[in-house]
């Protein structure tokens, strides 16, 4: 049976008449890749509706390079640190009760050249698509200094602190739960899009075919699994998963991202895929029987798209732990806190029966409705209220 053949998820190209003519700036962060491709499926949609979009590096605002030196140092942490960025997720993200620093004013550097694009654009709604952009969005609509609706997009399935402003008009978040715990935080409206995942991912991958042939040569018999480390090629005790997976009758697919050392490491292992840079994401992971995820992120809400179970494991520290834990409550995947529930938990979910069938039916049901929809519709209402 195909791996998505069990129910029928929303496709987001959804209703058109309520966003035409509108013009989204969509805020996003160089932070990886997830927030990037997020902030462009959006700036599709709008533009294929009859609208216009343009998403902005939210990092590139910042003056004085602080933005580069963020990512260097954010980046740095997770590969090689993932101790150092564990405490600062304590210190300045981890939600919770209690006083904590805020990311407002490194945020408030880079007002200015956010207001004169707006007006260079003529945007009439912004969308931060990255916690930083949503302080700053934040900030200034609390003082006026912003002139038209910021509406949120959270694309974490754990809502840490520096998402949250009540200066902002409007959050979407992915479920009900996360939505819940804006209204509680802020005193914000808050509702639900679903995660943001391009059409390719819901249907049939012509690329699927290639990936194949290539598991099929390179390790024929053993169901596919990806093992994935993001954009930076970051995980913990990669080789030992990827090993451990192999000797237990799997072919791991190690998505290396743009981690050089980390692809020849395993590139040379017999019965292991490390292919480098993926561009056709779709076609992978329509081609897989499962994927491991350590991050709860964009690559994870693809795999649900496409029919994908996902397990979690050992999870990068911070939003990456709370994130998969997340994920693992609201029943669309589940955490496998050591080797021996790893395996169990493939050989249950890459296998056809119905624990493969509730799982990928359960991921399908998070997708409930077109952010661009919302989000006009919400700017709409916004602006006709004031």
């Amino acid at each position: 049976m195909h791996p998505h053949s069990s129910s029928t998820p929303h496709r987001p190209t959804g209703p058109r008449a309520p966003q035409d003519g509108s013009r989204l700036l969509v805020v996003s962060a160089s932070m990886g890749a997830g927030h990037d491709t997020v902030a462009a499926e959006l700036v599709r949609r709008t533009r294929e509706r009859g609208g216009d979009a343009l998403a902005v590096d939210v990092l590139a605002l910042l003056p004085y390079g602080l933005g580069r030196a963020l990512r260097h140092f954010y980046r740095g942490s997770v590969r090689h640190f993932p101790w150092a960025y564990a405490v600062l997720y304590r210190l300045f993200l981890r939600p919770g009760a209690g006083r904590r620093p805020s990311g407002t004013p490194l945020a408030r550097l880079a007002g200015d050249r956010l207001r004169k694009l707006v007006e260079r654009t003529g945007a009439d709604v912004v969308v931060p698509v990255f916690h930083l952009g949503a302080q700053l969005t934040g900030h200034l609509r609390a003082r006026g200094l912003l002139p038209v609706p910021s509406v949120v997009l959270v694309i974490d399935f754990a809502v840490h602190r520096q998402w949250l402003h009540p200066g902002n008009d409007h959050y979407l978040c992915l479920t009900e739960d996360a939505a819940h715990e804006v209204r509680e935080y802020t005193g914000t409206s808050a509702g639900t899009c679903g995660p943001v995942v391009a059409p390719e991912y819901f249907a049939d991958a012509p690329g699927a075919a290639g990936w194949h042939g290539l598991f099929d040569r390179l390790g024929p018999g053993r169901p596919a699994v990806v093992l994935s480390a993001g954009a930076w090629g970051v995980g913990s005790h990669l080789d030992t998963t990827v090993r451990l997976l192999r000797d237990h009758g799997f072919l791991p697919v190690v998505l290396c991202g743009d981690n050089e050392r980390l692809r020849r490491a395993l590139s040379g292992t017999p019965g292991v895929v490390a292919p480098g840079w993926v561009t056709d994401m779709p076609g992978l992971l329509h081609a897989a029987r499962a994927l491991v995820d350590n991050a709860a992120g964009q690559t994870a809400v693809q795999a649900l798209a496409a029919g994908l179970p996902v397990v979690g494991h050992r999870p990068i520290p911070g939003h990456g732990a709370d994130g998969v834990r997340r994920m693992a409550a609201l029943g669309v995947s589940e955490v496998a806190e050591d080797d021996t529930a790893l395996l169990a938990a493939l050989r249950r979910l890459t296998a056809p029966g119905p624990a493969r069938r509730e799982r990928i039916a359960a991921g399908h049901a998070l997708f409930t409705d077109d952010a661009v929809t919302r989000v006009t519709a919400l700017a709409d209402a916004e602006r006709a209220r004031r």
